[in-house]
């Protein structure tokens, strides 16, 4: 497996764009994005389970419930949930998109993300539907990526290389993702392309199976979306033998997929809104996976434990804390805490209770933008990592004022 440029453009027969179309009021920024297969596709998503759901995911349900897609359409400045029309706004964007890019409508999958609650006008995707497809290239993932930014301050993309069946075949993505972002299945919007043939059938079972490891264990602000959408389509275009059962072609697109989901993932949780540092939690030594899992999901979920984070204070406490509300079966008299940056490692906490370090490189430690907390449980052999960030004083100030 190799990185490689490209972002969702990286498999063949993909093409995407962005454009602006008047959905967002600062005309510099893109807010209407498409990505186009060639062929149809195998097509897979994962989806919010929040009861509130955004109307692009319920028309995106219906239309990829044979699993095929062909394109991918998403606005952004205006999530399109809990309006009387959204449904109707949604499929019609399906059909713009469609008579545009000279495909079927109920081959498209649509999203939205931005303010809830607000009537999504289609006069301006209307009107920008014929510059966006024009501006279809097999470059185009930056412009993608860009649309479908809301207070994202960075692009998220990524592409790797894999082999299966002896044919070089191809994966990349891009995602929106800063606030908001607690999931439960998947959150955020991540669009993945691949080149390979695989089932649509296999193909949902490794989308769900990854976004357990991956997605979903992720916590920047503790809010599930009504729009959490992840997608994949695989065209089949690299030219190897179809995956249609679990064998080492399968596992050789698994272990892409994952590479690529992680990378964005860690993107997602860096660019956290008003975030300074990566926060990664590393748990080994839980008595099962799902221990594991709510063990670590819990500490990067911490309010406390982010806000010393922030401050570069070392307050292996709130650490002790998490893990005990976290629902996870623990000896917490045999938990050890660890930080770890570029910077180096200090233990701070052994079989549950303090040890003397040296406050000053706890300190210098702490002051890097990517920190590791390494809990050992001493309870059995699964392991789980979760990402999140720092909690700052402009998380607030985004939030006061996000609709206004």
């Amino acid at each position: 497996m190799e990185h490689i440029s490209g972002g969702v453009c990286a498999a063949k027969g993909f093409k995407a764009g962005g454009v602006h179309c008047g959905i967002r009021k600062n005309r510099t920024k893109r807010d209407l994005s498409m990505i186009v297969s060639e062929v149809p596709a195998s097509a897979a998503a994962v989806y919010t389970q929040n009861l509130v759901k955004g109307a692009p995911i319920l028309v995106t349900k219906r239309n990829i419930a044979n699993g095929i897609a062909q394109a991918m359409i998403c606005n952004s400045g205006n999530a399109n949930t809990c309006n009387a029309d959204g449904e109707e706004i949604a499929w019609k964007m399906c059909e713009l998109a469609g008579q545009a890019a000279g495909i079927k409508p109920e081959d498209v999958i649509v999203a939205s993300t931005g303010v809830i609650g607000q009537p999504l006008p289609i006069d301006p995707i209307a009107s920008g539907m014929g510059p966006l497809v024009s501006s279809l290239s097999d470059h185009g993932s930056n412009e993608a990526a860009e649309g479908i930014m809301t207070t994202d301050t960075r692009l998220k993309e990524v592409a790797v290389s894999f082999t299966a069946g002896g044919v070089t075949c191809h994966l990349g993505g891009i995602a929106k993702g800063s606030g908001m972002i607690h999931p439960n299945m998947a959150t955020m919007l991540v669009f993945l392309t691949c080149d390979a043939a695989i089932s649509p059938a296999l193909l949902q079972k490794a989308l769900s199976a990854d976004a357990q490891d991956s997605f979903n264990m992720i916590s920047i602000d503790g809010d599930t979306s009504t729009n959490d959408m992840v997608s994949i389509m695989a065209n089949g275009l690299a030219g190897n033998a179809p995956i249609t059962e679990e064998n080492e072609d399968y596992a050789a697109f698994c272990a892409a997929l994952k590479e690529v989901t992680t990378t964005l993932c860690r993107a997602i949780a860096k660019d956290g809104e008003g975030a300074t540092r990566l926060l990664t939690c590393i748990v080994t030594g839980g008595k099962t996976i799902k221990d594991a899992k709510l063990a670590a999901k819990s500490v990067v979920c911490s309010s406390l434990l982010k806000a010393a984070i922030f401050g570069s204070d070392a307050n292996w406490g709130r650490v002790l804390c998490a893990l005990g509300y976290s629902g996870a079966e623990i000896d917490v008299q045999a938990v050890d805490v660890a930080f770890r940056s570029t910077k180096g490692m200090i233990t701070v906490c052994q079989n549950g209770a303090s040890v003397d370090f040296s406050e000053e490189k706890a300190k210098e430690i702490l002051l890097e933008d990517e920190i590791d907390v390494l809990i050992t449980l001493r309870d059995g052999d699964a392991s789980a990592t979760a990402w999140g960030c720092d909690l700052t004083y402009d998380y607030v100030k985004i939030n006061g004022d996000y609709r206004t």
